[in-house]
């Protein structure tokens, strides 16, 4: 098992490039069952959920290539068994349902898994098949789904879930009549998946919006695609500049769609700015605490609530993070505490006062945002910082030590 050293006190500078995002790549992979044809995929970014991915693919019957940041992919003999050996590894592996059900009537996936930051249920994806004509059983740890054909349907779902609409927006597709998905997700993962979709020849309006139409179609043919730009990962790096009261200017960066992290940011005393040739940030002054709540897009993403805990942890004064997406997600802050930091915890709240500076202390990842956040602390902590159990790290950043050491940080891969 790997981990990361990291040593800190480095100012960040330079140009960093942001790769393809993780998850957007991994529903159109799998949306890559429901098209007849080749798909080619560009911007496909080399972590180990896509590799899990593309094996599932292979078990399902698509034929899979990967080079470089290209995956090419074609249906030879489709099945529809999801084993647990793969989706135990990974959520994501619950998307697809929806392609085998729209295909061949019948799927059979194991109950996922993934990092452990809370319960987030596949009920609400359920009950919306089930209202598209299908029907479930729980059999030794598989969802067993049967339909005769699924017919489009009023989805109403009670939260904005994400994999849900993802879920249900790949059945739509190929379902016999009118679909409307309200209360859908506004992710711009979600409308990215949607994008492509439509580059197959899928009929889908409203995508972006809470209110998503789809005419279904008989067939999808197969298409060249380019996976949208990471935005947890751009965010991510705008979080290092700030910590190491360094410069970056972030290449590839999806400006428009953190506008909400963008926010928080310059009130806390950081300055961004978008460039013709990418987005510069750096700090502005001396930095300050701020109030967050995480909230579905466009709101704040949960998926940076750790990394902007970290920049407070320096800020001058309070600020607080109120988490309402996951109930488990502040596993990162006993870790920040051997580091120095002042955070107190109630409930789903936690209480951040700045601090004069972070050391340097051996520390644990516990999911794959923590694992970010706690690289982003030991760039900025005196000291030497070993990052464990990075391979949750892996599973969301590409070649992050690397891209680092390019912007002049001190940081190396080891055996634990």
């Amino acid at each position: 098992m790997d981990k990361l050293v990291i040593e800190g006190g480095v100012a960040l500078k330079g140009p960093i490039r942001v790769s393809g995002a993780k998850n957007a790549a991994l529903p159109i992979l799998l949306a890559c069952l429901l098209p007849e044809g080749q798909v080619n995929l560009t911007n496909v970014p080399r972590l180990r959920d896509i590799h899990t991915t593309l094996k599932l693919l292979d078990i399902l019957g698509c034929e899979t290539s990967f080079d470089g940041n290209n995956v090419t992919s074609i249906v030879k003999d489709l099945k529809v068994e999801a084993p647990y050996d793969l989706v135990k590894t990974m959520r994501a592996s619950v998307l697809c349902l929806g392609p085998l059900l729209a295909l061949k009537c019948e799927a059979k996936v194991a109950l996922p898994g993934g990092c452990a930051i809370g319960a987030r249920p596949v009920d609400l994806h359920l009950s919306a098949f089930e209202k598209m004509g299908a029907e479930f059983d729980l059999e030794s740890g598989y969802i067993h789904g049967r339909c005769n054909k699924l017919k489009g349907a009023h989805i109403n779902f009670d939260f904005p879930t994400v994999g849900g609409t993802e879920n249900v927006l790949m059945a739509a597709a190929l379902a016999d009549g009118d679909s409307i998905i309200e209360n859908a997700a506004r992710e711009p993962e979600v409308e990215d998946l949607a994008n492509f979709l439509i580059a197959c020849g899928a009929k889908i309006t409203g995508h972006g919006t809470s209110v998503i139409q789809v005419e279904g179609v008989s067939s999808l043919k197969g298409c060249d695609y380019k996976v949208m730009p990471d935005r947890i990962e751009a965010g991510t790096y705008m979080v290092a500049a700030a910590m190491t009261d360094g410069e970056l200017l972030i290449q590839d960066c999806p400006y428009e769609e953190l506008d909400a992290v963008v926010y928080k940011l310059r009130e806390m005393g950081v300055w961004v700015e978008e460039k013709k040739d990418g987005v510069l940030v750096r700090r502005n002054g001396e930095l300050v605490g701020v109030d967050i709540t995480t909230q579905p897009f466009p709101g704040f993403p949960t998926d940076m609530q750790a990394q902007l805990m970290t920049l407070m942890c320096l800020a001058k004064g309070a600020g607080t993070i109120e988490e309402k997406i996951f109930e488990n997600r502040f596993m990162h802050v006993q870790e920040l505490l051997r580091m120095g930091a002042n955070i107190k915890l109630k409930g789903r709240t936690a209480m951040v006062r700045g601090v004069s500076g972070l050391t340097g202390a051996p520390v644990m990842a516990s999911d794959l945002r923590a694992s970010a956040s706690l690289v982003v602390a030991a760039l900025a902590a005196s000291g030497r910082t070993d990052v464990q159990r990075i391979y949750h790290l892996d599973r969301g950043y590409e070649r992050l030590e690397e891209k680092l050491c390019g912007v002049g940080a001190k940081v190396w891969r080891e055996k634990e």
